[in-house]
């Protein structure tokens, strides 16, 4: 299975000639982000708002049968049952070889079943930058919590790109002691890899 950071929370998930693209950003609605093309089989967004539900700016092409099976959680975009933000959909992808898991916008704790289903997943994307979702304290104790092999940190600011009011990378990463930063924007999810916090890098 390959994972490829679009920028944002925008991922494009690709197993046996199929791919899935969650999350899209609309023109304009991400700092420092280029307007987004691209193309997948399919679309998952888990909620509506501009930086995550930009459905229109990826071209759905033929791929197949599809080799993932799609499981949904719902939890809330903010610590209130979505009184401030609405609701947020957690998206796990399962190929039959590797689950992996998309947090979307996540921004507030996990239930016991939540977490029992998330364990072990061999990959999760989640938000690290608070202010809109959980921040980097909270975003590591779920980690801890579900121990994923892979954990891709998402949703937060550099000095290129990403809203002002977020977190940077950084103050994630400074909490992990198994950072492993990639060149590029791309990583291949096998069984047996080794346990890390991915670091994948865009290029703008």
């Amino acid at each position: 299975m390959k994972i490829t950071w679009l920028g944002h929370s925008c991922f494009k998930i690709e197993a046996e000639g199929y791919a899935i693209v969650l999350d899209p950003y609309d023109d304009g609605y991400v700092p420092g982000l280029k307007p987004l093309r691209t193309e997948a089989c399919e679309v998952l967004c888990s909620h509506g708002h501009g930086d995550h539900g930009a459905v229109h700016v990826v071209t759905i092409k033929e791929g197949g049968d599809s080799p993932f099976m799609i499981q949904t959680l719902s939890t809330y975009h903010d610590d209130v049952r979505g009184a401030k933000r609405g609701p947020n959909t957690i998206h796990i992808l399962d190929d039959g070889v590797c689950r992996v898991a998309h947090l979307g916008d996540l921004g507030c704790a996990l239930t016991e079943e939540q977490a029992r289903i998330l364990k072990g997943v061999d990959a999760v994307m989640i938000p690290v930058g608070g202010f809109f979702t959980i921040d980097a304290a909270q975003a590591k104790a779920i980690v801890v919590q579900i121990r994923p092999t892979v954990t891709i940190p998402m949703h937060y600011r550099s000095s290129r790109f990403g809203f002002d009011v977020l977190g940077t990378l950084d103050e994630f990463t400074s909490l992990c002691d198994d950072v492993t930063e990639y060149e590029g924007s791309s990583l291949e999810i096998v069984k047996g890899m080794p346990r890390q916090t991915a670091v994948l890098n865009l290029k703008l």
